[in-house]
């Protein structure tokens, strides 16, 4: 596709505000100048403005772990897309299978988010994924396709050229166990045929679809290598700095 990789770190629940903002500066400095990537990171929330600070003037983007669909109102203790934008971000996760399987998050919720991220020019990195029982099923497909469906819906062509897809089985994510490159290739292909049968091939050929669940940097360069993997959401990696930068290293050279 000709894309540079897109690298995005999901800290989750994890590290200090101190040690967050040195992990930034830290990254900050360590891909001054580089220009054969994209990178993100998305800390907490408390951490959000913060980290933006000091990542002002780089390259490096910074995004929200999550929103609530709703602009303001009673929702205590969620955040909404305006305050995470006011902080600084430019990108948000939505529909991370920890949101939806831990939190009960569901197709028509994640709709809604995304919709009032893109209202507010916030860019979504959607994520999508199968559980191990439905991959045994034989069910990967209509999941993913059922995902993307209903997470689009009512979506214009002009906000899904901007989207990030973000592909991460379930069964991968922090078990150690990644989708073989191949098996990883293989849906993101079905997502880009989706896309392409629903929005049209330049729509489809923009964006980027990543693959996430058990990134380490022994598996990257495999990854990134395959033809449908525009980029790479990182969890547990990229919460220590030496092994990020070499995920991001490995991806440069490809």
């Amino acid at each position: 596709m000709g894309k540079k990789p897109f690298i995005v770190g999901n800290w989750k629940m994890n590290l200090t505000l101190s040690e967050g903002i040195e992990f930034a500066k830290s990254l900050k400095n360590s891909l001054h100048g580089i220009n054969e990537i994209l990178c993100g990171i998305c800390p907490s929330f408390v951490f959000l403005k913060d980290i933006c600070k000091v990542l002002e003037g780089s390259h490096i983007c910074v995004g929200a772990q999550n929103v609530h669909s709703e602009k303001n109102g009673a929702y205590t203790g969620e955040i909404s897309a305006l305050m995470v934008k006011e902080a600084g971000c430019t990108h948000v996760l939505i529909g991370h299978s920890e949101r939806r399987h831990l939190f009960g998050e569901i197709d028509s919720f994640i709709n809604a988010k995304i919709k009032t991220a893109l209202s507010v020019n916030l860019k979504p990195i959607f994520c999508i994924g199968e559980t191990l029982k439905e991959r045994e099923e034989g069910r990967t497909e209509y999941v993913v396709e059922k995902q993307l469906k209903d997470g689009l819906l009512g979506i214009d062509n002009n906000h899904v050229e901007g989207l990030v897809i973000a592909y991460e089985p379930v069964w991968a994510i922090g078990t150690g166990k990644t989708a073989s490159p191949e098996q990883a290739n293989e849906v993101h292909s079905f997502i880009r045929g989706f896309l392409t049968d629903n929005y049209g091939k330049v729509i489809a050929n923009s964006v980027y679809i990543q693959y996430g669940g058990s990134v380490k940097p022994e598996n990257t360069a495999e990854l990134i290598s395959q033809p449908e993997i525009d980029g790479l959401l990182v969890g547990g990696a990229s919460i220590k700095l030496e092994s990020f930068l070499k995920i991001i290293d490995a991806a440069s050279i490809q």
